[in-house]
């Protein structure tokens, strides 16, 4: 799949999780069920990681990649969820959904002031249509919303750390990132959400909630990490950001919340700024060092010329592989290759 269907793909399976996971609190804590849904993510792209082995694929990852993937963990995983379960158990799934826009924001924001991502004036007013589309439906959904958005504003910030950190990540494949973050901070947060309040509920309740995070977030947070390492990471959130729109259908359609007619026409706005924000590329002479890694990629981005019999070039595959040093000058993003100032 290409950049675009693989963030729209876990913009839908993400949202979903809303309306579900609101109906899950009814008999989890936010530690309790944060916990259950990575460890269900873990579930989830397990199946992947077994047929990664059976290709030998290597895992490396030196010393600034380990520290990535640890912030990813702590931010992404470990923080991130609680925090929005606590803004989802104190306002309704819809607001919620909708508030959750403000990832955009954080991600475009620290783009540029911490990860070297370059942004021009499309790009810009895409980020502002994007937050004015937030700002009208926070509005819209009183104070339960605007307590519940508190939180769910730090969870946001929390994740736009994680998806720069996580598109930076190479040495390892996007399942075993989320595989490692299901792990990690499934199983701490699980842990502590016990220490605190014993779970009682059945086990059928228990396997709805991993089941949760393993469509979710383990379907979800693969496609959306392959995407933000095509795209860069504040284009890959631009069409990401529909995933509170889905989880707004869904409450809709799940918990018969409502939806008004602001809600639907921030939704134009919606789509009308990501696609100015997706359409902010550029070009110029650029160099690339040497260097060895690995990810998802395809033999006709001017960038893998190794070859593969019986590949096409157009095949999207993974595996460890080397660039040897070029310089040359193509329309671009901030993708996995291109994190330099202009």
């Amino acid at each position: 799949m290409n950049g675009v269907t693989l963030a729209l793909v876990s913009a839908l399976l993400f949202g979903a999780s809303i309306p579900a996971s609101k109906a899950l609190l009814e008999v989890f804590t936010p530690l309790q069920l944060a916990g259950l849904l990575y460890l269900g993510a873990a579930l989830g792209v397990a199946p992947r990681i077994a047929t990664e082995r059976r290709s030998q694929h290597p895992v490396r990852l030196d010393r600034r990649n380990r520290a990535r993937l640890f912030g990813a963990v702590l931010f992404g995983g470990l923080l991130g969820p609680v925090l929005l379960l606590i803004g989802l158990r104190t306002a309704a799934a819809a607001p919620v959904s909708l508030i959750l826009n403000l990832e955009m924001a954080a991600t475009a924001a620290l783009g540029v002031l911490l990860f070297r991502e370059p942004l021009d004036r499309g790009g810009w007013l895409g980020v502002i249509g994007i937050v004015a589309a937030g700002g009208l439906l926070s509005s819209d959904a009183g104070w339960p919303g605007i307590i519940g958005g508190l939180w769910v504003a730090a969870a946001c910030v929390c994740w736009g750390l994680d998806n720069h950190l996580t598109a930076l990540i190479d040495g390892i494949t996007p399942a075993g990132s989320t595989f490692v973050k299901g792990v990690v901070a499934g199983s701490v947060n699980l842990a502590l959400g016990i220490s605190l309040v014993p779970i009682h509920a059945p086990p059928s309740i228990l396997a709805a909630a991993l089941a949760v995070g393993a469509i979710s977030y383990g379907a979800s947070i693969t496609p959306y990490i392959a995407s933000a390492q095509q795209l860069g990471a504040t284009r890959a959130q631009g069409l990401f950001a529909s995933a509170p729109f889905f989880g707004a259908a869904l409450s809709f359609l799940v918990l018969a919340e409502t939806i008004t007619p602001l809600q639907v026409a921030a939704a134009g706005i919606l789509v009308v700024s990501v696609g100015s924000l997706f359409a902010a590329q550029h070009r110029h002479e650029h160099a690339h060092e040497a260097v060895e890694h690995i990810h998802a990629h395809r033999h006709d981005d001017g960038h893998h010329a190794h070859e593969h019999a019986g590949l096409s070039a157009s095949t999207r595959h993974t595996h460890w592989h080397r660039h040897e040093p070029v310089a040359h000058a193509h329309p671009h993003w901030p993708d996995l290759h291109h994190r330099h100032r202009h």
